[in-house]
């Protein structure tokens, strides 16, 4: 019997209630009190698992008080592989702000990790010695607000907000229904019903002046309904007619391009002098305009002619500024 089946038997037996004799363990497991030790020690000290010695009874038994309440996941015995896959993906979560509220959470996940693999090959500090992580762009948020929205979100309540507008630098009192969080280009942003549009609107959550959970249910709406909304636009812009931008990358870009994903319905084919054409739906230019003008010299806007000339009027102005 492998260690992996002897800890799922004796997590079985204990499970089934009552105070357990060692000399059952034995008997059942077919292993030296060595082994049954080390095994008991494994689960208790690696897993967390609440075994507790009752003198009374003198039995093993599960503690159905611990000063710090568990929950077992049959079936999830991950390889050292595995723990370190998950640890690196930890310490991307990590890295999000608000950190001191996400942090917070996963903090006990990474230790619980980071202890199962204390006699692994690799060290914890080694993973994050080897593994870097740029956040770049990211604009703080109040992690109070935060914890507001995302509470509201999950129970489902409506939020009163006040929002800056960027566009117009203007203050609005908005009254609206949660829907998700979106992280993006490391910034966060809540997709939500706003009661005083009556419609869907994405807010920047670094854009909140303040944010406070209302005792009203919060209107869902259909998925297909958001997806269609704020999803078939390019980046976090969404609303209005959908438009094709179609660019032309020069053969050097074309290297790096053709694997980028600049939106989920884009379409892309390779020319026979090794350039790259793309093609791209948006509603709001803006940003789209901000990615192309990222490429210079190597990308040339084909259609549509009204998203020429605004890049045209764009480095025209730039260039002003320069001469």
């Amino acid at each position: 019997m492998s260690r992996t089946e002897r800890l799922y038997k004796i997590q079985r037996i204990l499970n089934e209630g009552g105070s357990v004799p060692m000399s059952r363990f034995l008997e059942l497991l077919e292993v030296s009190r060595a082994t049954f030790r080390r095994d008991l020690d494994y689960l208790r000290d690696r897993l967390g698992a609440p075994v507790v010695w009752d003198n009374d009874t003198n039995g093993y038994r599960l503690d159905t008080q611990p000063s710090v309440k568990t929950h077992p996941l049959p079936g999830l015995w991950l390889s050292e592989a595995e723990i370190h896959a998950l640890l690196t993906g930890i310490e991307l979560l990590s890295t999000l702000e608000p950190a001191p509220l996400i942090g917070t959470q996963i903090k006990p996940i990474r230790e619980r990790l980071e202890k199962i693999l204390e006699l692994g090959h690799y060290s914890t500090q080694e993973i994050k010695k080897r593994i870097r992580l740029i956040p770049l762009g990211g604009r703080h948020i109040s992690s109070d607000y935060f914890q507001v929205v995302a509470h509201a979100l999950l129970s489902r309540k409506r939020i009163y907000l006040r929002h800056y507008g960027r566009l117009d630098a203007q203050i609005t009192e908005r009254e609206v229904s949660p829907q998700r969080l979106v992280y993006y280009r490391d910034n966060w942003y809540l997709d939500a019903f706003c009661h005083l549009r009556d419609d869907m609107r994405s807010f920047s959550m670094d854009a909140l002046e303040e944010a406070r959970e209302i005792e009203k249910n919060a209107v869902s709406v259909d998925d297909h309904v958001i997806a269609t909304e704020l999803d078939a636009g390019y980046g976090i812009f969404s609303g209005g007619q959908t438009k094709v931008a179609k660019l032309k990358f020069s053969p050097f870009r074309a290297r790096w391009v053709a694997k980028e994903i600049w939106h989920k319905d884009q379409k892309g084919v390779f020319a026979a002098d090794g350039s790259y054409q793309l093609e791209v739906p948006y509603f709001d230019d803006r940003e789209l305009i901000h990615d192309i003008l990222r490429q210079g010299v190597d990308v040339e806007i084909l259609e549509p002619i009204e998203l020429k000339n605004k890049i045209k009027t764009e480095l025209e102005g730039m260039l002003a500024k320069i001469t």
